[in-house]
């Protein structure tokens, strides 16, 4: 049997998030919910761009968020996400192996250009993204590496990559092979509107245990369920997995492992600056401590921890020592 030496291998969307501030007026003129995700066609990420003030470029991508939190924390990581040929690939690559995370997929010229989220902050702090996939729609079941998912404890797998074809079925393939090797299967519902489109496969995966960890905010839960209560939705879908996590924002997070149930509040911050990226720290932090062996409770303080910390800064990324922040919780 292959030794288990990576904690988490994910697979997901690699882009480069470009964030400029925004008032609701520039929001408006635009079309665009404030607070959502939509998927937008290269004319139109032209466009935007375009008529977005001063932004940063940051490497980002909800799986890959994942994973640059969980190796600021310390842990053995690796990432499969397609790039395309291009300057934003190379700083996509860059920054996640800069980090320590083992990402080795190679870039491609005939998949578009890599991918980017342009990300609009509002002075509430709520960020309205649109997000154009490009190459990382791209990814095939040749990127899937049997080996490393053979070597990894846990495999996280990004919802929003199940909208296109090839990555569908590329996270299809990952899911036998971790089966067939006792790799656990962690899986993020990412967003209301991928689990809209995709609601019957999702319940298909939980109906047929092929999913051990769900994350899942409070909205994607419900619609998940279709439940108007949080208790009934959570006692549903729980009914489903071995373990389940549902976020709440600054009400903290809930969970449930076998028969234990847990709470924790949100933890305390100085300055709410910009919540990209809280859920995908979050899931950093919780799978953490699921990959030490940490009860559900200190698991989702991990979390809890590592989404305060991104949401005090822009970007999705990590800025402080997110070890040293968690502390003997690590030990």
């Amino acid at each position: 049997m292959t030794d288990k030496n990576v904690d988490v291998l994910a697979i997901g969307n690699a882009i480069v998030d470009v964030i400029a501030d925004s008032g609701d007026a520039f929001l408006e003129r635009h079309g665009m919910t404030k607070g959502s995700m939509r998927l937008i066609d290269s004319a139109e990420a032209e466009r935007l761009y375009a008529d977005m003030g001063p932004g940063r470029e940051l490497s980002g991508g909800s799986a890959a968020n994942t994973v640059a939190g969980l190796a600021a924390l310390g842990l053995s990581t690796g990432f499969i996400g397609q790039l395309g040929d291009d300057d934003l690939g190379k700083i996509f690559t860059h920054d996640i192996s800069s980090l320590g995370v083992d990402f080795a997929t190679a870039p491609r010229s005939d998949a578009g250009p890599t991918a980017r989220c342009l990300i609009l902050v509002t002075p509430d702090a709520q960020r309205t993204m649109s997000t154009f996939l490009g190459a990382a729609q791209q990814l095939d079941r040749s990127t899937i590496d049997e080996e490393r998912i053979a070597r990894a404890r846990i495999l996280y797998l990004e919802g929003y990559l199940w909208d296109p074809e090839e990555p569908r079925a590329a996270m299809q393939a990952a899911i036998e092979i971790a089966r067939a090797t006792g790799t656990r299967i962690a899986f993020t519902l990412s967003d209301s509107f991928v689990v809209e489109r995709h609601r019957d496969d999702f319940l298909l995966l939980l109906d047929e245990k092929k999913i051990d960890i769900l994350f899942a905010n409070e909205m994607e839960i419900l619609h998940l369920a279709q439940e108007t209560g949080l208790e009934a939705a959570f006692d549903r879908i729980g009914a489903m997995v071995t373990t389940l996590v549902v976020t709440r924002s600054e009400h903290g997070a809930i969970g449930r492992s076998g028969g234990e149930r847990a709470r924790v509040k949100a933890e305390p911050i100085e300055r709410l600056v910009d919540t990209t990226g809280a859920g995908d720290l979050f899931a950093a932090g919780f799978l953490a401590g699921e990959a030490l062996g940490k009860p559900l409770e200190d698991s989702l303080r991990l979390g809890a921890i590592a989404a305060s910390e991104v949401i005090q800064h822009y970007g999705a990324r990590p800025e402080l020592d997110l070890a040293a922040l968690a502390g003997p919780l690590l030990r």
